[in-house]
């Protein structure tokens, strides 16, 4: 059973890989939205067994065969769910499931080639993700951790005529390998240090083990894994990689932030809770590295034109969110805010698609507004996300940034739990700075520069006219989302979502205590500190714009530094792109390559070709040539002889 979770995934993206422009759009939709939902269906059949066993053996296993088998090492194909894989499958399948759906409608307007080889690439994605959420050993973790990594170049890129897209997908799969090789290196020094690979036999060797008191040997082990980490879900420093990511369509951004690429590096953590937990030096590194991630990216997420560059730092900050609870020890948080945030990001990202849609292509947000009425079933789904992730509360991010900014407090780290709310309250401001240009006011009257797809190209449609909603499976799915939106967070409430988890986290060596007058305080904080960020995104975007225009100018420099991100991208292109690229133009090209490579190939054919020109004069073809050279060779001869 647990086989065929990626397995059916798989098959759908063989059928449309190599059937799919012969059989149709609408059949080619129909094979890859069937697969994830089959997926889906055999997921909760799965955890429904998983639930029915004791909470202290709740644990599935499939070995289909064994792998590797050197020496001590034997590595299987083995896939394992217990109650962390089991929240991660559901979401996998349940959203991604969700996102293939309204793609059918999102890019009907592809060619059938097209549209076959972005559902066979989407279903490729959702496989390989489902095998890294139910690798039971690093190196099946790692065939999903690679196999996400090639699918987001593929989906980015998509659109690969148009060169912003085919950097962007480039971008992503180097800074990717980046990462990826400090995971790599963390690998083989846990199966050096330990002797196996497999996640529970580590844990169970780690456990006899005491906390390093100085950075040691498992402290190294799980540092080089963040590495890893910070590529997948884009941290500081390897962040840069995620709002290139846009540059595919739509829903593909939806299915990378919500359920698949970037929650790779917060479940792998979550996977090996035990081993963080005996390495205080790293959790204190991880926790540092998401708070100051998420504020840097909700600062930046402030002023962002882009209406999916705004959820794009969003993401990035969200992730900083998980990211801080795991480093404070709060693993089931930090999941459960995995869990929360995938429901609201797939429905705003789904909802900006529906925007980009009915505006043929139309990206900035100053050149939309007074969508309300004429898309009211995407902005009243937006609008809730954008509630949810503000964290309003009854919403799903509330439960769960709350407990996040609950646990850094109680954990004895104030500072970045007053981090975490100030991000808070930038969130609440630019998710609803976004709610307000482009669902408020009038809508501008200047086109855009082209942002979309490239065919057809984007034609902006002029003020007045007239605009379409979002299709019928577009809208389902909004409204879908919409609902998880609201109700998904409910399953926490009274720890019962962290007392489901803790079992795959266990032993843990220490408990968060929360002080229930405290809690309600913090709570109320939190609260207050959302709702303070709505009340100033209305006063600066939704009732006088020309506010936030007179601050910007007020502190152009500011701004001008957050627009540009910072210029994080300059400052590598400066510092790594551009010295690497001197390097290998004027040094290993036209020194090493064509001076010392080429020159030694070159150089043993000259002196072949000069031997030869010299051997070649012995065989001229002439009788006469050839009887002077034989008469000479015999009065050379008998000289010698009479001399002698």
């Amino acid at each position: 059973m647990l086989l065929l979770i990626p397995l059916l995934p798989l098959v759908g993206f063989l059928i449309n890989a190599s059937f799919g422009r012969r059989i149709g759009k609408t059949a080619s939709g129909a094979v890859a939205c069937a697969a994830m939902v089959a997926s889906f269906a055999v997921s909760a059949l799965a955890v429904w067994q998983l639930l029915a066993l004791p909470e202290e053996s709740r644990a599935l296993v499939s070995h289909a065969f064994t792998w590797i088998s050197s020496g001590a090492l034997s590595v299987g194909v083995t896939l394992r769910l217990d109650p962390l894989s089991a929240v991660m499958i559901l979401v996998v399948s349940g959203i991604g499931s969700l996102i293939h759906v309204y793609s059918t409608a999102y890019m009907r307007e592809e060619t059938d080639s097209e549209y076959a080889r972005y559902f066979s690439y989407l279903n490729l994605f959702a496989a390989f993700m489902l095998v890294l959420v139910l690798g039971a050993n690093f190196l099946v973790m790692f065939v999903g951790w690679e196999g996400v990594g090639l699918c987001s170049y593929l989906l980015i890129g998509f659109w690969y005529q148009k060169k912003s897209a085919s950097d962007a997908g480039k971008k992503a799969f180097i800074v990717n390998r980046i990462g990826d090789f400090g995971f790599i290196l963390g690998v083989l020094l846990a199966f050096v240090r330990f002797g196996s690979v497999d996640f529970q036999e580590i844990a169970r060797s780690v456990a006899t083990l005491s906390p390093e008191t100085t950075f040691g040997t498992i402290s190294l082990i799980t540092l080089l894994l963040f590495v890893g980490a910070t590529g997948k879900s884009a941290q500081i420093p390897l962040f840069v990689w995620l709002p290139d990511a846009m540059e595919g369509p739509t829903p593909v951004s939806a299915l990378i932030h919500a359920a698949t690429m970037v929650t790779a590096g917060v479940y792998m953590i979550g996977r090996n809770a035990v081993l963080f937990s005996h390495a205080p030096q790293t959790l204190a590194i991880v926790a540092v590295i998401g708070a100051a991630t998420a504020l840097m990216a909700g600062t930046i997420g402030l002023v962002q034109n882009d209406i999916k560059r705004v959820l794009a730092y969003s993401t990035v900050s969200q992730l900083g969110y998980m990211f801080l609870a795991m480093g404070v020890g709060a693993y089931g948080a930090g999941i459960f805010h995995l869990y929360t945030h995938a429901f609201f990001k797939a429905l705003l990202f789904l909802g900006s698609g529906a925007v980009i849609h009915a505006l043929h292509g139309e990206q900035d947000l100053r050149h939309m507004g007074g969508l309300r009425k004429e898309l009211p079933i995407t902005y009243w789904t937006f609008v809730i996300g954008a509630m949810a992730i503000a964290g309003v509360p009854g919403l799903a991010g509330f439960f769960s940034k709350d407990e996040i900014l609950s646990s850094a407090y109680f954990s004895g780290h104030q500072i970045l739990w007053a981090v975490g709310l100030l991000t808070a309250l930038l969130t609440a401001i630019y998710m609803f700075r976004l709610v307000f240009l482009a669902f408020h006011g009038e809508r501008a009257e200047h086109p855009a520069p082209e942002h979309g797809a490239p065919h057809p190209a984007p034609q902006h449609p002029a003020p007045g006219t007239h605009l379409h909603d979002a299709p019928p499976a577009m809208a389902l799915v909004l409204i879908v989302l919409a609902i998880g939106s609201a109700l998904a967070g409910w399953v926490g409430w009274g720890g019962r979502f962290e007392h489901f988890l803790k079992p795959s986290f266990s032993p843990q060596t220490a408990e968060i205590v929360a002080e229930g007058g405290a809690e309600m305080a913090l709570m109320v904080t939190a609260t207050v500190t959302a709702l303070a960020g709505i009340a100033i995104a209305f006063v600066y975007f939704g009732r006088a714009r020309g506010a936030a225009d007179a601050l910007a100018a007020r502190f152009a420099g500011l701004h001008r530094v957050l627009l540009n991100k910072y210029y994080v991208d300059e400052v590598y292109d400066a510092t790594v792109v551009q010295p690497i690229h001197i390097v290998s133009k004027e040094a290993l090209w036209k020194i090493v390559d064509v001076r010392v490579l080429d020159g030694a190939v070159n150089g043993v054919g000259e002196t072949v070709g000069g031997l030869s020109e010299l051997l070649r004069r012995l065989q001229t073809g002439s009788v006469r040539a050839y009887a002077a050279s034989l008469f000479f060779g015999v009065v050379m001869i008998l000289g010698y002889y009479l001399w002698r």
